[in-house]
């Protein structure tokens, strides 16, 4: 197992202890890594809640939900129908077992039928961390990053999951579309895949956090960057592997 640490107690007693007991997909390294983000959020004065689309079972959201300050709530969106009916049950008993009951709620939904206005009547304020983790596909995600965008705190993050998959060659697209028609965001880090299974996540915020939060990460996880970063043309966003190396030529 790859040593990496949050640095919020909880987040990381959770996950060395029960991470792996909840059925998901979501790496140990990204998770550790978006735990860290969402504490030095509270060091900066970023208050608000969570909102997780697509939530399975709980894995990444019980997580991110053990990071928040008191009063902050994590909101889980999901239709609850797949693998079967049963997830719903699965998540809050997850839920149950691991986080405050006043801490988190499900919203059982298509997050294609909601709007912003919806959204935000269920929350108490902002949103300072965002985990897009549902279909997978081009049109859910640009409605899911519609949905979220104008409740983001100004040192909000969204995170999106399964970036870079090669299963979902499309995904990206609608990611780099949203950055195209918002120019106050970048991507601010790439966390690459542990396998297959736990792929890539992206990292957005807002330009005036891009050097605060890429600064941060850097120097946190260190030992985890590769070095060339990710050029996206009018600047480099960060990159976090858990094996970083570079190509060797013989």
């Amino acid at each position: 197992m790859i040593e990496i640490a949050s640095g919020h107690p909880a987040i990381d007693r959770y996950l060395a202890e029960d991470y792996e007991q909840v059925r998901g997909m979501s790496s140990r390294f990204a998770a550790a890594i978006c735990g860290f983000l969402l504490r030095r959020q509270s060091g900066l004065g970023v208050a608000g809640d969570f909102v997780e689309i697509g939530t399975f079972e709980g894995r990444f959201f019980i997580a991110l939900a053990l990071g928040l300050a008191p009063g902050e709530r994590a909101l889980g969106i999901d239709t609850f129908e797949w693998p079967n009916a049963g997830v719903e049950a699965r998540f809050l008993a997850n839920c149950a077992a691991h986080l405050p009951r006043e801490r988190y709620s499900a919203w059982k939904a298509d997050s294609r039928t909601l709007t912003s206005a919806d959204l935000r009547a269920r929350l108490g304020g902002s949103l300072r961390f965002v985990h897009i983790d549902s279909e997978h596909k081009r049109d859910y995600l640009e409605k899911e990053l519609a949905l979220v965008h104008p409740l983001l705190h100004e040192g909000g993050v969204i995170c999106l999951d399964d970036m870079l998959h090669p299963g979902y060659p499309l995904a990206p697209t609608a990611a780099f579309d949203y950055l195209a028609r918002h120019a106050d965001m970048r991507l601010v880090c790439v966390i690459d895949r542990e396998d297959i299974v736990a792929s890539a996540k992206f990292l957005l915020c807002r330009t005036d956090w891009f050097a605060r939060y890429r600064d941060e990460l850097l120097a946190e996880f260190r030992r985890f960057h590769y070095t060339l970063d990710a050029d996206m043309e009018s600047y480099f966003a960060l990159v976090l592997t858990p094996r970083p190396r570079l190509a060797v030529v013989e």
